[in-house]
Parts: C-alpha cells; sequence; structure tokens
C-alpha cells in the first residue's frame, strides 16, 4: 500500500511526542559541578534546557550554555539519558546529560532572564539544593564522567528490577 503525502502527514499527526531536555555537566579543577538556579522554576539545574523542533540534543546543550552562562563548549561524550514519566502538567521526555569542558569561574555570564544565580557544589550541596531525580542525574553522571560509561536511567534510577544499566 502507498500512501499519500497528506496520509503520511495525518499518520505522523497521531504520534505521540515527547520533550526533550539537554544538560552539561561542567566542573571545576576541585571536581565541583556547576549548578544553575533558574528564575522560571525552583531548584537547581546543570546548564542546558530544551531542545528545540530540529535540533540535537548535543546542539541543545550548547546553545543552551552558550545563551545562559557566555560560555562557547562543545559538549563531550554522553554521560546520562533519563527518561522521565508522564507529570500532571505534561508529557513524558527525555533528559540528555553530557561531559562538559571544565571552566573557571570569571568566564561566566549570566543571562538575568533565565538565571538568578550560579554556583560550583560538591555532591552533598548538589543533593541539598536539586530535585532529587536531578540530584540522582548528577551523582549518577559524575560517576559515569569516572568510569567512562553511559548510562541509562528512569525517573532517575538506574537499571530495572534491581539490574544496572551500563
Amino acid at each position: 500500500m502507498t500512501y499519500t503525502d497528506a496520509e503520511h502527514l495525518a499518520w505522523l499527526a497521531t504520534l505521540p511526542r515527547k520533550h526533550m531536555g539537554a544538560g552539561v555537566l561542567i566542573t571545576d579543577p576541585d571536581g565541583r559541578v556547576l549548578l544553575v538556579e533558574p528564575t522560571y522554576r525552583q531548584g537547581w539545574l546543570l546548564p542546558g534546557g530544551i531542545v528545540e523542533a530540529g535540533e540535537s540534543p548535543r546542539s541543545a546543550a550548547a546553545r543552551e550554555t552558550h545563551e545562559e552562562l557566555g560560555l562557547r563548549l562543545t559538549p563531550g561524550r554522553l554521560l546520562v539519558v533519563d527518561w522521565c514519566a508522564p507529570r500532571p502538567d505534561g508529557g513524558d521526555n527525555l533528559n540528555w546529560v553530557f561531559a562538559g569542558t571544565p571552566v573557571h569561574g570569571p568566564d561566566i555570564v549570566l543571562q538575568a532572564e533565565e538565571l538568578q544565580s550560579w554556583a560550583w557544589c560538591d555532591p552533598s550541596q548538589v543533593q541539598r539544593l536539586a530535585s532529587p531525580r536531578i540530584a540522582q542525574e548528577i551523582v549518577v553522571a559524575l560517576k559515569a564522567l569516572e568510569s567512562g560509561t553511559t548510562v541509562y536511567l528512569e525517573d532517575g534510577q538506574e537499571g530495572q528490577d534491581g539490574q544496572e544499566s551500563a
């Protein structure tokens, strides 16, 4: 059976859509993580943001990091993919976390419309400032960076039925 362009487009319109976010795990020479405090929600995050239509997650992470912090960097290898279950206020989403280049604080220039502040944080500060799921994503990303692996998460949790992801 051959489909017309209109039939194909109609079929595509019935498919589910996922939101995607992409962030960068940036560390300083002491191994602390760069977190940002957004103006539009509570809790601290990694630098990054929404992946736009037609944009790759890696490109989005680079664009958002430049827009938010004035940093031009090429995100490195993929550390974490985290599927997040649907919330009452929207659909499910995928978060991509890439390795970032270590930077120094003076290089950072905040975009005031989106960010209130930034800070270098050790893992205990990450646990205190970020939501539990985001904090877990960051802790796993740090381990993946150290071990040279990429980890798949579901709602911030590794593996399925106790099986660890690699």
